[in-house]
């Protein structure tokens, strides 16, 4: 079985898209979870450290119990939790990905923004 991790929006409409797109993109079975309203603003701004510590630990369970091969943080458009411009919440993307990238260097980290058609695009 192969997995990997996706730290999403708790945003019911980014789930099934991202779901769809990183199964295709990484060739995986599964894609584990992690959600919090704004997590790029989250893992980006690390203000709020039980929110920090709780996505670190489930992503940890991930790797270490399900040997998930990449991560992905996700941005979208009219996001409750983040409500912040597209180019703002791009940085918070770029800044979630370096924060994460400390933690699991050996992992493909990679950043997503759902627009608002509900399409998944790889953040570069």
């Amino acid at each position: 079985m192969k997995f990997c991790t996706v730290i999403n929006c708790m945003d019911g409409r980014t789930q099934i898209p991202v779901i769809e797109y990183l199964k295709r993109r990484f060739k995986v079975q599964y894609v584990d979870s992690i959600t919090e309203p704004g997590p790029n603003l989250i893992l980006a701004q690390k203000d709020d450290l039980h929110s920090v510590q709780s996505i670190l630990k489930r992503l940890s369970i991930s790797v270490k119990k399900h040997g998930s091969q990449a991560i992905a943080i996700v941005g979208h458009y009219d996001c409750a939790g983040n409500p912040a411009p597209k180019e703002e919440q791009i940085n918070h993307i770029k800044e979630a990905i370096k924060f994460i990238k400390y933690y699991y260097p050996d992992k493909e980290v990679i950043g997503l923004w759902v627009n608002k058609d509900w399409k998944v695009k790889e953040v570069k």
